[in-house]
């Protein structure tokens, strides 16, 4: 056992013992583990355990932040935990909804602040259309404001082409490529259904097949199925394929057989889904009206988020034009509005700021009825306030069913769809109902949400001058007599705060003080006079200390650990001495970003709490001969 025997078994015992650890891995900050149940974790322990800097729990790993020495920590760890057992992963129980609610929330969490966007802007039209009158509506301001909104919902494929491939660890510009053809004109409207009625129907080399009504233009699961099959076949072609042709090769082979399936197999199945949805929701209306108001009004957020709301929409089109009034959507009248006080309730409740952040825009949007942001990035990660405005949902839906409300004509969502509900003789008696509804549905979704609580993010870490002194080595630098250190800059490209990194326990500070650089070169070189102190083995980190004392991490990408070496070549080992300006690492730009990480590179000063300054440069661009820091040494 090395020197951190202790800490190693602090840490082994808090994360739930050895029978709870699938697997164990570490990047040059923090180890990663995969936990059978996060739960048995001890974690507001092991944040206080001196040698911690912080927990952080992403991407279903469960990540402690040590610091440079993270290596000779797990080492230490390796040992306490002996050889993890096969059995010990394969054990494992799998919570189906916890499984789909990652993928669920990992595909939109990127895309939240646009949807938030497009739902406030189709909220504003909304606004101008009511306050302008009807004659706004045939306006180009109107159509451009339509567009605004309208535009990322009805090419939402195409954005879940690139999320879901870079969740199931495919290309994201090939996911966005297969989304494409679904929404490729004709198809995004089903009108080529009818371009190619004459010649018998739609076929592929003789294989029937049909397109929705509606197209796939704003649909999910399509395009999350599809992604999943590319990215498998994607990551086998790659395996097989040489390299001099692997390039283009492997996206022509896999769009080739993804595409044709998509619309062969992958669409039919989910339309099917949908019509028998459809039907059999029919068929309980006709037997309870009550019963199908609790069934709606329970199950449609989830109905929305597998796009199977569409079943529905044809019905109420086909009833409303023949302008005959209908209750298919009467059991979701007041559905936006419990989502949209679950998401208050949270935004009232967390103490983390981020989630709150989050949780504004995505409550401004539940108001005008567009809760996919609620959904996708606040309830529904949380669980209990996704159930909770479900159940407030399905009590509201019954409810209104029982009080005959019924949508009159095609109208807004949230507070806009009022309108729909006033009938020929201009009845306000709908209207009293569903306002009545839609506040006692915010009401009990924020007061339960409130009450009942959930797993709330960690409120943001603040660390102190001792737990900054942890993340580092823990070793003291003797400091010259000179008391200023020049910190060049070890790449060329674009210069952004700290702030900006995608990577909490960079932007936070959590490991010291530093900037962004977004590399234009993929090139890194020495920044000072010194020695690689921490050369990762997967070559996307480094740490160097100068000779006079300056501790640097060079962090090449956000969670590029995940690659394994690959786009990265090291040009000198750990423990060797470096002059400024000599080659450390080289690595692929284009590469990594195509293979759907983000190049970022924190550059950080992991000693900053022992330092008496630290000068930041102000200049947007930076090459290898501009200084980037400078550093003011305290007296040891």
């Amino acid at each position: 056992m090395g020197k951190y025997e202790a800490l190693a078994k602090i840490i082994v015992k808090q994360v739930g013992g050895k029978e709870n650890v699938n697997s164990l891995t570490n990047c040059i900050t923090r180890l990663r583990f995969k936990l059978k149940d996060e739960s048995k974790a001890n974690t507001d322990v092991l944040k206080n355990t001196d040698g911690i800097v912080t927990v952080m729990q992403a991407g279903g790993q469960y990540q402690v932040v040590i610091g440079n020495h993270v290596p000779d920590v797990r080492q230490d760890v390796d040992t306490v935990l002996g050889v993890l057992e096969p059995e010990a992963t394969s054990g494992t129980k799998v919570n189906l909804f916890d499984s789909f609610v990652d993928i669920i929330s990992s595909i939109f969490q990127p895309i939240l602040a646009p949807l938030s966007a497009a739902g406030m802007l189709k909220g504003l039209n909304a606004i101008l259309s009511f306050a302008l009158g009807a004659g706004f509506s045939g306006t180009s301001t109107y159509a451009i404001f339509n567009a605004m909104g309208d535009g990322l919902f009805l090419f939402l494929p195409i954005f879940i082409g690139y999320t879901a491939m870079k969740k199931f660890g495919g290309s994201p510009f090939l996911g966005m490529m297969i989304a494409s053809s679904m929404v490729y004109k004709g198809f995004i409207d089903g009108s080529a259904t009818k371009t190619f009625e004459a010649a018998g129907g739609m076929d592929f080399f003789g294989i029937p097949f049909s397109i929705p009504a509606a197209g796939y233009g704003s649909t999910v699961m399509p395009m999350i199925a599809a992604a999943a099959l590319a990215a498998i076949l994607e990551k086998q072609f790659k395996k097989v394929i040489p390299d001099v042709v692997k390039l283009f090769l492997v996206p022509f082979l896999t769009a080739l057989i993804v595409i044709p399936l998509t619309f062969l197999i992958i669409g039919p199945v989910m339309n099917f889904a949908a019509d028998g949805l459809g039907n059999g929701l029919l068929a309980i209306l006709d037997f309870n009206p009550i019963i199908f108001g609790v069934i709606i009004g329970f199950g449609w957020q989830v109905l929305v988020m597998f796009g199977l709301h569409w079943a529905l929409i044809p019905f109420v089109i086909m009833s409303l034009s023949q302008g005959i009034p209908t209750s298919l959507l009467t059991g979701a009248t007041s559905v936006a509005m419990a989502q949209t006080g679950a998401v208050l309730g949270v935004l009232v409740k967390t103490k983390n700021d981020k989630l709150k952040e989050l949780a504004i825009p995505a409550f401004i949007s539940g108001i005008f009825g567009i809760t996919e942001p609620a959904i996708y990035g606040i309830t529904l990660p949380k669980k209990k306030p996704f159930w909770i405005s479900c159940a407030v949902g399905g009590v509201t839906g019954a409810f209104a069913m029982g009080l005959g409300i019924k949508t009159q004509q095609m109208g807004g969502l949230g507070i806009f769809k009022y309108t729909s509900l006033i009938p020929k003789d201009g009845s306000m008696k709908n209207v009293i109902y569903a306002v009545i509804l839609d506040i006692i549905a915010v009401i009990v979704a924020f007061a339960l949400t409130y009450m009942i609580g959930f797993e709330d993010d960690a409120p943001t870490a603040k660390l102190t001058k001792e737990e900054a002194k942890l993340a580092t080595t823990g070793k003291k630098i003797a400091v010259s007599e000179r008391v200023e250190d020049d910190i060049f800059s070890p790449l060329v490209g674009e210069v952004l705060p700290l702030s900006d990194a995608g990577d909490a326990a960079f932007s936070e500070g959590l490991l010291g003080q530093g900037l962004v650089i977004l590399p234009t070169i993929g090139e890194i070189k020495a920044p000072f006079d010194g020695v690689v102190m921490t050369l990762f083995p997967t070559k996307h980190a480094i740490g160097l200390i100068s000779d006079k004392g300056t501790e640097l991490l060079i962090h090449i990408g956000i969670d590029t650990v995940e690659l394994e070496g690959q786009y990265y070549e090291a040009c000198v080992t750990q423990g060797q001495a470096v002059k400024r300006g000599d080659k450390l690492i080289t690595f692929d730009i284009a590469a990594i970003e195509a293979a759907g990480f983000n190049t970022q590179t924190p550059v950080i000063v992991t000693n900053s709490q022992t330092l008496s300054k630290i000068e930041m440069t102000d200049q947007l661009k930076v090459s290898t001969t501009d200084r980037l820091l400078t550093i003011g040494l305290a007296n040891s």
